[in-house]
């Protein structure tokens, strides 16, 4: 008897204790020779496969593992190196692989960008000019290692030719179809050469399918995958997607695929009601998408269960494959080290082991009869109940908040044109004023007292004393470089939403669920399990001692309520938008508390607004609306002379440009120096009235940058933006680098402030 299969779209890199990031950072900083290195890397990528084979999943995912980042591998897989990375050809070294994705000295890093609306950043591939050609095939090396040391039979996993090109830079829109057309060939040797060895099923990720697409891509796509069909008949493909609904679904599932992945969980029930309304063909295999890959709440398997019964009613059990709703790279390993965790909130979590369990679990229960699974359905719907009756999700006064949400005033008291005057008699910036993202290094002694204070080494006082002493080293530093406006420093702070969260009520935090962030950056998502409240003053006392340092103005750091929302693993059973506003209400009472204490100005980050926006464009107004909504519902109840920073990094900002403006921050901060100043046309082509300061250097590149490459950056921005507009600043934190290399590049970029200014005052005489 044909049976339901399991399968995996992708598993986390990182390792139960991160050992992954370790290896890596170890090589890099020279403590681990390369063969070790690799060595390391090896022995973690084997131990997760054991993992998937030993959890009973039928289809194991090989490929998906990544030394950085897979979109930077398949672009290397096709010899798409920058030519400022001096590559000659052949297969990319491991060094050049690096370079591309941190910088050197000599090279800029590419550029680094969300990874559709997730948390996850992807190295954006360059075509421009670049003549792609197979040099090292993968997905065949995976599935070779797989097999000959763990007789696992793998299924090769790769991302699909236009989802790459799609991702990519370098090309105009008009050239789409002829830059694709230049893969294909190479995807049709690379799928053959599987074929050649055996290879059973590939899985072809192409993402791109939940986006808005036009009628003319979708028969791109028909041409595409009939070529590789024909160049590798013998390989059944699994076009696999995930993250939304497809549009088309007719045409999509009509194409020469052997299977088509769907996702059962973010689709908004779209795809469900498709496959009901116009079935599924009976030459297919539908891989269903149906325990959150995205999200650590634990499954109502009974629900889960009576989906995949409706969903049998049209795809036969020979043709049905039960998976994650996307790759489980976005969520923790384990939930079992999780050992101080109240029991009513573990027991309704589920991180990628767990999750791997409620596949094997519903594939049995539809396999042999739901009552083989009878106990382990019951838990889980027992679990979430729990949790959902629980006290954490009933405080009566927050949700009364929510539903009088008219009674909290949303907008300022006087519009930007009135409020710009009295800010600048208030803080008398001279012209092009400089200053930094909020962070300073965070060295290995921070770390380490922190740590030491956690675990009781240190007392309340002893820490704070030391807090305050790195503080006043940095405000000194500040002082002799000559920035104009200071920051505290943020030494307190582990992460940027982690600390916010930790003084929150309904936040909990825990001990390994660390998530890949982009290359070794790896972060530790809260989790927003209740409801969301302020209980004290989370920020004042270190902003306010800083600013007893120093007669300038010392910034006030918040992160936005949008940004804590979209970096955290929120509750699923209310509306996102009535979360972040939960977290705008208790924010409120950070900003106003800051201002009651003579911190006038106050910047509250927003980095993360647009990685939140839906994959369909036809969504993303109700959801930049009310994303707008939060962040005034935060910052609206200040004075007017009080002056309201916000930052953000890593997007398109030509696609928010009007949400950026709705926002009404006195003053924004945007990343451009990875972008090469791109960013930059999309003020050429909208017309901004507020302040804003476009980093001018990149922060996450080991390098001191040159005066003449900020005074270049400066200059190209002023010829878009009024002087007395702009404000200079690195284009993100400071926090990940060395302590030398921060004040060099810092001492650099007033000098180019210092420049500029003087240039501008010569042009006015003459």
């Amino acid at each position: 008897m044909s049976k339901v299969k399991s399968s995996n779209i992708g598993y986390p890199r990182i390792g139960e204790k991160r050992e992954w990031k370790k290896a890596l950072e170890q090589f890099w900083g020279g403590k681990l020779e390369k063969e070790a290195f690799l060595s390391q890397i090896e022995e973690i990528r084997l131990s997760h496969l054991k993992k998937q084979k030993e959890q009973g999943i039928d289809l194991i995912p090989v490929g998906d593992f990544s030394l950085y980042d897979h979109v930077l591998d398949t672009a290397v897989m096709f010899g798409l190196v920058p030519n400022r990375f001096n590559y000659s050809g052949g297969a990319v070294s491991l060094e050049t692989y690096f370079n591309m994705a941190r910088g050197n000295k000599e090279a800029v890093a590419s550029e680094m960008t969300k990874w559709f609306n997730t948390n996850y950043h992807y190295i954006v591939p360059e075509l421009e000019g670049a003549v792609p050609n197979l040099v090292e095939n993968r997905p065949l090396q995976f599935y070779k290692e797989a097999k000959a040391k763990l007789n696992i039979e793998g299924k090769p996993v790769i991302l699909g030719p236009i989802t790459f090109v799609k991702l990519s830079k370098g090309y105009q829109d008009n050239e789409f179809k002829e830059i694709v057309s230049k893969f294909v060939p190479l995807y049709g040797r690379i799928l053959k050469e599987l074929q050649e060895e055996g290879v059973q099923w590939v899985q072809v990720d192409e993402p791109i399918l939940g986006t808005t697409l036009s009628t003319e891509e979708i028969a791109l796509f028909k041409s595409v995958y009939q070529s590789l069909h024909d160049a590798a008949p013998q390989v059944k493909i699994l076009l696999q997607t995930y993250f939304e609904s497809i549009d088309h679904y007719e045409e999509v599932i009509s194409l020469p695929a052997a299977g088509i992945g769907l996702d059962f969980v973010h689709d908004n029930g779209e795809n469900l009601e498709a496959v009901k309304k116009f079935g599924f063909p009976q030459d297919k295999v539908l891989a269903a998408g149906i325990i959150d890959g995205r999200n650590v709440w634990r499954a109502n398997l009974p629900n889960k269960l009576s989906i995949l019964e409706e969903i049998t009613e049209i795809v036969s059990a020979e043709r049905l494959i039960v998976q994650p709703s996307s790759s489980l790279l976005h969520v923790p390993v384990t939930v079992k080290s999780e050992e101080a965790l109240h029991s009513v909130l573990k027991d309704a979590l589920s991180f990628a082991d767990e999750k791997l369990n409620e596949i094997a679990i519903l594939t049995k229960g539809l396999n042999d009869g739901k009552e083989t699974v009878q106990a382990a359905l019951t838990a889980s719907k027992e679990a979430v109940q729990a949790l959902n009756e629980s006290s954490f999700r009933n405080n009566a006064e927050v949700q009364e908040a929510i539903q009088n949400l008219r009674e909290y005033k949303a907008d300022r008291n006087a519009p930007f044109a009135v409020r710009q005057p009295l800010q600048a008699e208030a803080f008398q910036l001279p012209l092009l004023p400089t200053t930094t993202i909020g962070s300073f290094p965070q060295t290995k002694e921070v770390r380490q007292q922190r740590l030491k204070w956690r675990k009781g080494e240190l007392t309340d006082r002893q820490y704070e004393k030391y807090i305050e002493e790195e503080t006043k080293e940095w405000v000194t530093i500040q002082e002799e470089i000559g920035l104009d406006v200071y920051v505290h420093g943020e030494f307190e702070r582990t992460d940027m939403v982690e600390f916010f969260g930790e003084k929150l009520a309904g936040f909990q935090f825990t001990k390994f669920g660390w998530v890949q962030s982009y290359g070794s950056r790896c972060v530790k998502p809260p989790l927003i399990y209740g409801d969301v409240s302020f209980k004290e003053p989370m920020t004042v006392k270190e902003t306010v001692y800083a600013q007893s340092l120093t007669n300038k103005p010392v910034k006030g750091m918040l992160t936005g309520p949008v940004t804590i929302l979209n970096w955290s693993f929120v509750r699923d059973d209310m509306k996102r938008m009535d979360v972040a506003n939960q977290i705008a209400l208790a924010l409120r009472k950070e900003v106003e508390a800051l201002e009651e204490n003579n911190i006038r100005m106050i910047q509250v980050d927003e980095p993360a607004i647009r990685e939140g926006l839906p994959l369909k464009r036809e969504k993303w107004d109700a959801y930049l609306n009310a994303a707008v909504y939060a962040f005034k519902l935060s910052t609206a109840s200040v004075k007017n002379d009080t002056q309201i920073h916000t930052h953000m990094c890593y997007s398109n900002f030509e696609d928010i440009i009007n949400a950026i403006k709705a926002l009404d921050a006195d003053v924004i901060s945007i990343e451009t120096s990875r972008s090469h100043g791109e960013l930059i046309d999309a003020f050429e082509k909208n017309t901004y009235d507020k302040e804003i300061g476009l980093g001018v250097y990149d922060i996450h590149s080991p390098r001191v940058p040159k005066l003449e490459e900020l005074t270049r950056n400066i200059d190209r921005a002023l010829q878009v933006l009024d002087p007395k507009q702009f404000w200079i600043n690195p284009d993100c934190g400071l926090k990940t680098r060395g302590k030398e290399e921060t004040i060099a590049a810092l001492r650099v970029m007033v000098e180019a402030a210092e420049k500029t200014r003087e240039q501008l005052l010569v042009n006015k005489e003459q």
